[in-house]
């Protein structure tokens, strides 16, 4: 599995010849727009910032668009999509917590998350986490602490943080202990090794 980072919350997992896009960034964000082809593309939050759908269809990559709450599977991709109150852009909405498996790593996004309170009933459908993709850059997502504890309490194996300016990464880093953590241009991970893991954090360069 290869995880690369373009920004925002939008990450690229590619597994043999599936890909799958988490909260591509459209034309109309103020962020950089991607663009790259991918057979499943989550959006957590209906924003410019995370729906970008048109921006990862390319050539015979035309994604399906998992937008909310449910059960999906594409080809050997298994999720579940679970739906949280949030506020982003000041306007309070829902929020998709989703959970995806690939590969038989269990990967779980939590998206434009601003309260780490999740309802117990959600956390009991989540499982071993071997992959745990979390927001850090406070305003409309969660503040470094509270990102840190919600991670800690997860148990997940591999944390990469996401929504985040130079303070909040170092501020993070210095939480997990993790002060001398460089950033990589991407991850190429195995299930044994992933699951070998406890807690460990990665960082990717957008």
């Amino acid at each position: 599995m290869v995880i690369t980072y373009h920004g925002g919350q939008c990450f690229k997992v590619s597994f043999g010849d599936t890909t799958i896009a988490f909260n591509p960034i459209s034309k109309k964000s103020k962020l950089d727009a991607v663009k790259f082809g991918s057979d499943a593309a989550f959006v957590t939050l209906w924003h410019p910032d995370f729906n970008g759908v048109d921006q990862v269809a390319h050539g015979s990559k035309q994604p399906f668009v998992v937008d909310g709450p449910g059960e999906y599977e594409i080809g050997q991709v298994v999720a579940h999509g679970f739906g949280i109150k949030t506020t982003y852009d000041k306007e309070e909405t829902y929020n998709t917590l989703y959970q995806v498996k690939l590969e038989e790593m269990n990967m779980v996004f939590l998206g434009a998350l601003s309260n780490p309170e999740i309802d117990p009933k959600i956390l009991s459908e989540l499982g071993d986490i071997d992959i745990l993709f979390v927001p850090i850059g406070g305003g409309d997502v969660l503040e470094v602490p509270q990102a840190s504890k919600l991670a800690v309490k997860l148990e997940a194996r591999l944390i990469i943080p996401m929504s985040y300016d130079a303070v909040a990464l170092k501020a993070f880093l210095k939480e997990e202990g993790k002060d001398a953590l460089k950033p990589v241009d991407k991850l190429t991970l195995k299930r044994k090794d992933v699951h070998a893991m406890s807690g460990e954090v990665a960082v990717l360069k957008a």
